[in-house]
């Protein structure tokens, strides 16, 4: 059933700019260091810089001119592009166009300012939710429990540092629906150094766990080929050889490297030869079983992990396979293109117990392929 929530018309804080009104709102919001320090840093690009920068600038400015009718200006180079807009019209210029929402309480726990991006995902006017209790306007609860969670701004005030709500925090909107978020709340410290309230930063998670997973396969894959990496490749032969401990079985790891690959790329160019390490790559994937791993391990080698094999002539069968599938000329921009390769074998437990001599090993048996003529295998 949605969780509903009592509202009432209420005028805005701060509606003025006259200087007693200045005051006020300086009393409510004294200083801002937090609030750009340590939230906005999450987003540290050029834009937040600025804002760092122009959030200190204009408080302290808004301090020294409080008894003054006068609008605070912008510097002499800021002034010439944006005209007669005061510090004031620019830091909520500034907050509208920040991408998060960004909602203030005092220490009352009564919200008195968010911004367009927190009106829309709240689903709350400024006129409505002004004066209102933060656990009406930011009605949070845990996404796997659905028990309502403690404020982060209450969290901020009490602990007095910046705290993060639990992964799965799902923010209950004004209407009823509900949506999956991340957030950050900071104290707001006045010059005295005493916390007058708290600010929450908060954003639309539900496509961060798509961009997370994104962000994983890229730091675990090569750009190139798709294929796992180095790291991946390490924690799968890792996770294979424990298996295999507990088994009693064997696996084998095959180091296969290009021969003269670098021909190709002088003669051909870099994009022919990377057209032609993609198709490579896919021919070594269709040579081994879905259960099996193929990585790029860099340049012009790969590394094929083989796991719970019965014999180490298991190994030597997927060699001479890869070995004849790489025979199979590549048409690619014109040109019929050939490689041979020299694979070295390591095999658990024979030769090696661990991740690093396995792949050690392997490496010292492809060499020892390419100083028996090349385009062939060795075992270690």
């Amino acid at each position: 059933m949605p969780i509903t929530h009592t509202s009432s018309k209420h005028s805005r804080a701060v509606s003025s700019k006259h200087p007693e009104n200045l005051q006020r709102r300086n009393a409510r919001l004294p200083d801002t260091r937090e609030v750009t320090t340590r939230l906005l840093s999450r987003k540290m690009s050029a834009f937040s810089i600025w804002v760092q920068w122009q959030f200190r600038a204009l408080f302290h400015v808004m301090d020294t001119a409080s008894q003054v009718r006068e609008k605070p200006r912008l510097n002499d180079f800021l002034t010439g592009a944006l005209g007669t807009l005061s510090f004031e019209d620019i830091a909520h210029i500034t907050l509208d166009a920040i991408g998060d929402g960004v909602l203030v309480v005092d220490m009352n726990g009564k919200v008195i300012y968010l911004n367009k991006v927190a009106e829309a995902l709240t689903g709350w006017p400024s006129d409505e939710a002004l004066g209102q209790n933060v656990e009406d306007v930011f009605y949070v609860i845990n996404g796997e429990s659905r028990e309502r969670a403690i404020s982060p701004s209450k969290r901020a005030v009490d602990e007095g540092r910046t705290v993060e709500l639990a992964l799965g925090s799902i923010l209950i909107r004004h209407d009823g629906t509900d949506m999956a978020i991340e957030d950050s709340a900071a104290p707001i410290r006045n010059h005295d150094d005493q916390i007058a309230g708290a600010v929450i930063v908060f954003h639309d998670a539900r496509q961060s766990g798509t961009v997370m997973k994104e962000m994983n396969h890229q730091a675990q894959h090569d750009f190139l080929t798709g294929l796992p990496n180095r790291m991946l490749m390490a924690e799968r032969l890792t996770h294979a050889i424990g298996m295999a401990k507990r088994r009693h079985t064997q696996i084998a790891l095959l180091f296969l490297d290009l021969d003269d690959f670098k021909k190709i790329n002088d003669t051909q160019g870099h994009a022919v030869g990377d057209q032609l390490l993609k198709e490579l790559a896919a021919d070594i994937v269709d040579c081994v079983r879905f259960t099996d791993t193929v990585s790029r391990h860099g340049g012009d080698e790969f590394v094929i992990l083989l796991t719970e094999i019965e014999e180490k002539q298991d190994a030597a069968h997927i060699a001479e396979k890869l070995l004849a599938r790489f025979a199979v000329p590549h048409e690619i921009g014109g040109h019929s293109l050939t490689v041979s390769s020299s694979i070295g074998i390591s095999v658990y437990p024979e030769n090696g117990t661990d991740a690093k001599s396995l792949i050690h090993n392997s490496d010292a048996a492809m060499y020892l392929a390419k100083a028996g003529g090349r385009n062939n295998y060795r075992f270690f």
